[in-house]
């Protein structure tokens, strides 16, 4: 009888809480002096791996479950006592830094294991927005018309950009910095906006035409000529203030005592007519080929009244958590949960044997 295949599953977990600048916003029932309501999308983080594990084991693999807690060594120690098959990568961050993410993916690669989703280089292309939207436009993908601004002495009065236009930090994830205010319509409104950026996320502000529309969600599994677009799944806003923008803001996703937050709500497919559903899955797979996502990706988009897509960023390594997002979409296309998970350590064990067999 075959060994059951060894999948580590780690991830690195953090009270429940989360920041945006240097307001924090902390979402624990003590703090908020009730028990909130989470969406899947929100449930505690501890429960989303016990749920990921469960259904790993039930997809057939032997699972080792670990919680690095932003301890180098903890994660060096585990990885080196244990027979591992591969590891199920859901670190996202280190010491609170997003962009660490690609260091623990490298730390995979010099170990010589083999890990789900995509490799350091795609995963710091992806973060670094305005390098993702230049290789996008570089496949003669459409993204939308934007500048960025490395300090204010960089600051140009003069552009050719429509207003609206959206600020955002140049390289945060979750939908850090992006709310309301990020949308502005006057020079002197988009001057205060990237100040703030600059000031409060330390880093440059993305300035981009906004897309005023339809938001879609695409997700992507496999690798290479294997590569599949599923079902496409739409953010709908018809619940969201009129004195709001129709976007998935920071407060829409994680501040419950906003009145944006469950005004986001998804549905999956999407209501699109056939030719939409086809091209907009069409530009999903060319750009994860074009950033070099493995496995599992997720490409946001925006469709404009006259039908026009827009690609406004991929996601490397999306949220898993079953009911929510890739989940989502793999079900309407028939996937069970295990069965999506499955798929992804498959994808990952495939790609180093055909990367074994070059060896040879």
């Amino acid at each position: 009888m075959a060994r059951p295949i060894v999948v580590a599953l780690l991830y690195n977990d953090i009270p429940l809480t989360a920041s945006a600048g240097d307001d924090p916003v902390d979402l624990s029932p003590e703090a908020l002096g009730f028990t909130p309501y989470f969406d899947l999308e929100d449930i505690p983080a501890e429960q989303e791996y016990t749920n990921i594990e469960h259904a790993l084991v039930d997809a057939g693999y032997k699972v080792a479950s670990y919680n690095v807690k932003d301890r180098f060594e903890r994660l060096f120690k585990f990885l080196a006592r244990r027979k591992i098959d591969v590891v199920f990568n859901l670190v996202e961050f280190f010491h609170g830094r997003p962009e660490q993410e690609m260091n623990v993916a490298s730390f995979y690669e010099l170990l010589e294991i083999p890990y789900t989703g995509a490799p350091p280089m795609t995963l710091a292309l992806c973060q670094n927005k305005p390098m993702a939207k230049a290789i996008l436009r570089s496949y003669d993908l459409p993204t939308p018309r934007s500048m960025t601004v490395r300090t204010m002495a960089d600051f140009k009065s003069r552009h050719n950009l429509h207003y609206p236009v959206i600020v955002k930090p140049a390289c945060e994830d979750g939908s850090g910095g992006i709310e309301n205010a990020s949308i502005v319509s006057t020079l002197e409104d988009l001057k205060a906006r990237t100040e703030y950026v600059l000031s409060d996320f330390k880093m440059d502000a993305l300035i981009e035409e906004y897309i005023e529309g339809r938001e879609l969600n695409v997700a992507v599994l496999g690798n290479g000529p294997d590569r599949r677009a599923l079902p496409i799944s739409e953010i709908e806003f018809g619940g969201m203030p009129e004195h709001l923008y129709k976007i998935v803001s920071y407060q829409a996703k994680w501040d419950p005592m906003h009145e944006a937050y469950h005004k986001t709500i998804p549905s999956c497919p999407a209501d699109l007519p056939p030719a939409i559903t086809e091209y907009a899955q069409q530009l999903a797979l060319k750009a994860t080929e074009a950033l070099g996502t493995r496995d599992y990706a997720r490409v946001d988009m925006r469709m404009n009244k006259d039908g026009e897509l827009f690609i406004l960023e991929v996601n490397p390594n999306p949220n898993l958590s079953e009911g929510t997002g890739i989940a989502r979409s793999a079900e309407a296309a028939g996937f069970a949960f295990k069965d999506l998970l499955g798929n992804i350590v498959e994808s990952a064990l495939s790609r180093d044997k055909h990367k074994s067999a070059g060896d040879e």
